[in-house]
C-alpha cells in the first residue's frame, strides 16, 4: 500500500468531504427536501387506534416519499401527558401530536367550541360537523398558535363512571370526586353538574381510582377498559356529556422544513388515517363495552338529560359573549 504524506492525506480527505456534500445536495435537488425521522406522540397505548392509525399513516408517507420521510411513533405517554406533548409540539421538540380537542383548546380557542358539552346531537352530527367546511376551517386556524391542523379522529362520546353509586340523575353526582381534563371548560362542566373536579393528568386515573383520591371520572369506552379503570370504578352512565374528537397537529417547524409537495403527501395521508381510525375505532368501542359489561360494570342506559342540559346553560352564556365562538356554535347547531 502506498504511503501518503501529510498534504495527499488532506487533498484526499478533502476530495471526500466533497463528494459527501455533492451527493447530499444531488439528494435535495431531486427529493426538494431532506429525508428525515418525524416524531409523533400519543398518549394511548399501543394498539389504540389512534396509534395505529398514526403508523397507517406513517407507512403512507413513507410509500409516498419513497422512504425519504418516516414517522416514528412514540405511545403510552412515552414523551409525557398531553399537556406536555402540546407545548413541546408548539415548541418543535416535537413533530406530530394527536391529542383531545379540551385539552389543545387552551392554545387554540376554536377547540374550545368543540369541546362545549352536549353541543353535538350525535356521533353522525359530530362527523358531518367535521368532514365539512366547518372542519376544514377549524383545522386552517392553527397556524398563529405554532401548529398546523391535519385531520381530526373520533372519540367516541364521553360519560360519566364511578366507584360509589350508580347515577341515574344529576342529583347522583352531588359531593362526587371526578376527574378532569386538565381544562378549565371541563373543570366548569362537573362543577355545574354538583360533581367536584379534579384535574389529573391521564397515566395518574388508575392510581386515583385505586387509591381513593378520586370517586369516578368521565370518559369513552375504549379508555374505561383499556386503562382498566373499569376494574376500579364499577358504575358506568351513559350521560354521553360531550363527543369531542380528536385532533392530529404537526408543529409549524415541522411543517415548514416540508416542501409544497410533500406536505400535501401529509395532508392527504392524514386524511386517509382518520378514515382507517373510524374503523378501528367502531370495532373497539363494541369490545370494549361487551367486555365491561361481562366484567359486572352496572350500566345506566337510560337518564333525563334535560336537568343536565339546563346545568350547561351558564357555560353557554359566557360562551355567547365572545361573537366567534357564539357564531361557531349557531353554525355547528344548524348542520343537519
Amino acid at each position: 500500500m502506498p504511503v501518503l504524506n501529510r498534504a495527499e492525506l488532506s487533498r484526499t480527505g478533502m476530495i471526500f468531504v466533497a463528494l459527501l456534500l455533492a451527493t447530499f445536495a444531488f439528494g435535495v435537488c431531486a427529493t426538494g427536501a431532506v429525508a428525515r425521522e418525524f416524531r409523533a406522540a400519543d398518549t394511548q397505548t399501543e394498539d389504540y387506534p389512534t396509534v395505529q392509525a398514526l403508523r397507517y399513516m406513517g407507512a403512507l408517507i413513507a410509500e409516498r416519499t419513497g422512504g425519504r420521510h418516516e414517522i416514528k411513533v412514540f405511545h403510552s405517554r412515552q414523551l409525557g401527558e398531553e399537556k406536555e406533548t402540546i407545548e413541546q409540539t408548539r415548541a418543535g421538540a416535537i413533530d406530530l401530536n394527536r391529542t383531545n380537542v379540551a385539552l389543545i383548546g387552551n392554545f387554540v380557542p376554536a377547540m374550545n367550541v368543540l369541546a362545549m358539552p352536549f353541543l353535538f346531537r350525535s356521533i353522525e352530527h359530530m362527523q358531518k360537523v367535521l368532514d365539512g367546511p366547518i372542519g376544514n376551517e377549524i383545522l386552517g386556524s392553527f397556524e398563529p398558535y405554532g401548529f398546523v391542523g391535519l385531520a381530526f379522529y373520533d372519540s367516541g362520546a364521553r360519560s360519566i363512571y364511578n366507584a360509589v353509586r350508580p347515577v341515574k340523575g344529576i342529583a347522583d353526582l352531588n359531593g362526587l370526586r371526578i376527574r378532569v381534563q386538565q381544562s378549565e371548560l371541563m373543570s366548569e362542566m362537573i362543577r355545574s353538574l354538583g360533581a367536584e373536579p379534579v384535574e389529573l393528568p391521564y397515566g395518574q386515573v388508575l392510581t386515583g381510582l385505586a387509591t381513593g383520591l378520586i370517586d369516578g371520572a368521565e370518559n369513552n369506552w375504549p379508555s374505561f377498559v383499556t386503562t382498566d379503570h373499569y376494574k376500579y370504578a364499577s358504575f358506568y352512565t351513559l350521560t354521553e356529556h360531550t363527543m369531542s374528537p380528536e385532533v392530529l397537529v404537526i408543529s409549524l417547524k415541522a411543517w415548514r422544513s416540508l416542501s409544497a409537495d410533500d406536505q400535501q403527501i401529509f395532508r392527504e395521508a392524514a386524511a386517509r388515517s382518520s378514515l382507517f381510525m373510524r374503523e378501528k375505532w367502531r370495532d373497539l368501542e363494541e369490545q370494549s363495552q361487551r367486555k365491561a359489561e361481562a366484567a359486572g360494570v352496572t350500566i345506566v342506559r337510560e337518564i333525563d338529560r334535560k336537568p343536565f342540559e339546563d346545568a350547561m346553560v351558564p357555560i353557554y352564556t359566557r360562551a355567547a359573549r365572545d361573537p366567534p365562538a357564539a357564531a361557531l356554535i349557531e353554525r355547528i347547531r344548524k348542520v343537519e
